[in-house]
């Protein structure tokens, strides 16, 4: 790749730092082949700052520039924690009941969008390619074109690409979906999500299908693709080595020797299922009596989006369901669910997924999900976990040899926690194949080497 990669996105990750996850360092060997330049928010919110405008900041990493953008407490209330979390965070999750349609949150979004490319346009150069990454840079690639950018220019959204009538929900949704098409490369995790941008744009902007994955709306083309994520195997099979990892597999097998382990890792979201999974689990001590004084779930719940009224209410109501099934059925000896209620460090991660003999991944809907490509990573082959997946996780649509569950359905997902504790060797490590081999095939280098050659090759936005 000939052409300086310019990565855009709402916050940024210094590949070179031992915490940077799969995906900072998977950009950043992209990054660094050329020299390159990473942009986005610093996470700082400067009190009073005024509105569109932002101290910008250059820090060389290697070869890698990271620009860092400041922004002012009115652009952060209406541009992150407002139009990005309060709108489309939910409606992109189905959760049009959680959403909050206030018109100064989009003015904010769309401020920030610009102050963005204003502050970006300044530090390309003519042949760059630029990367821009989810639902909170959706109109960068307008405010680019309308500043004069020319280069190719490519999206991904890493959270679900909702239904039209969803989708359209939004007051401002055929603006978003307009500035889509600035865009020479729109990326999506599924081809369910491929989907429904197709009929959204055929439905309501009268789009024109050019070809499998092109598509002319607007005055402008663009191509829209499935690129499903993958994660690093071989840098996470390398934190499994770690004294962290290590550490954490050995205590929770010495402190639950005679107890088969259930392992929940996400953030605490809405869109994680976490009750839903923690009824299953209470029907499954209820209905399955041989698994009370032996199966214990162990939830983490990553704290994430604090003082936003519906993730205390979420939080409030997991801890009142750990503490109804720890009253009901706990003994002396034995509690049924850990609930943490805290971040875990990275390097202690493929510990606990081997500790495990079941990970339950039941959101109620997931672009992706890399925590059922980790677990299924960190697993000993000779001895592996079973994988419960919700089939309205982006990855269940190349996971199948996971027990895919509605996780709507509690006593269908607890039928699937009791098949998978109680599942043959033969039959964990056949299942357990076919997932790694899929997890290798489509990892995070596929993802990202596949997106830039089609980026490469996409027809340029008409000018």
């Amino acid at each position: 790749m000939t052409s300086r990669l310019v990565v855009v996105s709402n916050r940024i990750g210094d590949p070179r730092k031992a915490a940077a996850g799969g995906l900072a360092v998977a950009l950043g060997d992209a990054l660094s082949e050329s020299g390159g330049l990473w942009f986005g928010w610093s996470g700082k919110v400067v009190a009073g700052g005024a509105r569109g405008e932002g101290d910008l900041h250059l820090q060389p990493s290697g070869k890698v520039t990271l620009a860092t953008l400041d922004l002012g407490s009115d652009d952060h209330a209406a541009y992150y924690a407002g139009y990005s979390n309060r709108v489309l965070w939910p409606v992109f999750h189905y959760r049009l009941d959680l959403a909050q349609f206030d018109d100064g949150y989009f003015e904010g979004y769309q401020r920030v969008n610009r102050l963005f490319a204003r502050k970006l346009s300044t530090l390309l150069k003519p042949d760059d390619i630029i990367w821009v990454h989810d639902y909170h840079l959706i109109p960068l690639a307008a405010e680019l074109r309308a500043l004069g950018c020319r280069q190719r220019i490519g999206f991904f959204l890493h959270i679900p690409m909702p239904p039209p009538l969803v989708m359209a929900a939004i007051p401002a949704h055929d603006m978003l979906m307009r500035s889509l098409f600035a865009y020479d490369l729109i990326g999506l995790q599924s081809e369910a999500d491929v989907a429904h941008f197709a009929r959204y744009v055929e439905m309501e902007a009268g789009a024109e299908r050019l070809g499998r994955d092109q598509y002319r709306a607007f005055g402008q083309q663009v191509c829209a693709r499935a690129f499903p994520i993958g994660i690093d195997v071989d840098e996470f099979q390398a934190l499994a080595q770690t004294p962290e990892s290590i550490e954490t597999r050995e205590t929770l097998r010495s402190q639950y020797p005679l107890r088969q382990l259930l392992i929940g890792v996400d953030r605490l979201d809405y869109s994680k299922g976490l009750p839903q999974r923690l009824r299953a689990f209470h029907r499954l001590l209820a209905d399955y009596p041989e698994n009370r004084n032996s199966a214990t779930l162990i939830q983490v719940a990553t704290p994430t989006r604090e003082g936003v009224e519906s993730y205390e209410d979420i939080r409030r109501e997991l801890e009142g369901l750990s503490g109804q099934i720890n009253g009901e059925y706990g003994e002396l000896d034995w509690m049924p669910v850990r609930y943490i209620h805290r971040t875990l460090a990275r390097r202690r991660l493929p510990g606990l997924y081997r500790a495990g003999r079941v990970a339950l991944v039941t959101p109620l809907r997931d672009g992706m999900n890399l925590v059922a490509k980790e677990f299924v990573a960190a697993q000993d082959a000779a001895d592996p976990g079973v994988l419960v997946l919700s089939r309205f996780a982006g990855a269940a649509e190349q996971m199948r040899a996971a027990l895919l569950v509605n996780p709507y359905d509690i006593g269908a997902t607890a039928g699937a926690v009791q098949r998978a504790l109680r599942m043959p060797l033969s039959e964990r490590v056949e299942r357990h194949q076919a997932l790694l081999a899929g997890v290798r095939e489509h990892d995070v280098h596929r993802w990202r080497r596949e997106f830039l050659q089609a980026l490469q090759a996409a027809e340029r936005a008409p000018g």
